[in-house]
């Protein structure tokens, strides 16, 4: 999907996804202390929304205009209108980019990547640059959905050329000299609603790959 099927489809709700962080994220995350973080491939920018929440100073980035759009003024209605971020955090910049070319003016403390739909070769550009934006020290988190979801799991794209594996995305930072702190395929409980209005306990299952810039 390019900007503009975005566009569209981040214009036709009300937010498609949650105002809560991923959770895998949030796990990953919470213990760290604040600092510059990117949030790339935003989308409505739940994740940098919690982020600032806990005193990050986050830029969202995403290539739809209109899924950034709602994120500002989410960001507005849980400050009340108020300068900075939920909370009281420093705030949330908002930039149109390509997540595949985009480099902040500064290098950052974080960069996290969740559920970013990408072909491989955009992929490993897009993993690649997020690794070159940290200073030493600095964490990249990636979450997606495992390519063993298609056939094992529920939910998710079902296109198989935007799935990927923990180990996909450690050959994407081949060469890049990082320290691997985890990277394997995770599983994530969802509740899908069924034919009949309830639900039913299925697993979804997940890549996280967590690395620290040397």
């Amino acid at each position: 999907m390019d900007a503009e099927a975005w566009d569209e489809r981040y214009a036709a709700s009300e937010l498609v996804w949650s105002r809560e962080p991923n959770r895998l994220v949030a796990a990953e995350l919470a213990d760290l202390p604040p600092g510059t973080a990117v949030d790339l491939g935003a989308g409505e920018g739940r994740n940098a929304l919690w982020l600032a929440s806990r005193g990050w100073s986050a830029t969202a980035v995403d290539f739809s205009q209109v899924a950034l759009d709602k994120g500002a003024r989410l960001a507005d209605d849980l400050s009340g209108g108020q300068d900075g971020g939920p909370d009281g955090g420093p705030g949330v910049t908002w930039v149109c980019a390509d997540a595949t070319t985009w480099q902040p003016p500064d290098p950052v403390d974080l960069v996290v990547i969740a559920y970013l739909q990408l072909p491989a070769a955009d992929r490993r550009r897009a993993v690649r640059g997020a690794a070159g934006m940290l200073r030493p020290g600095g964490t990249l988190l990636l979450v997606a959905h495992d390519s063993t979801n298609l056939a094992e799991g529920t939910g998710g794209p079902q296109d198989p050329a935007v799935l990927m594996t923990a180990e996909d995305v450690l050959a994407d930072l081949s060469g890049i000299d990082v320290e691997v702190v985890r990277a394997e395929r995770v599983a994530r409980v969802v509740q899908p609603a069924d034919e009949h209005g309830g639900a039913q306990r299925r697993t979804a299952w997940d890549c996280v790959v967590r690395v620290v810039r040397s």
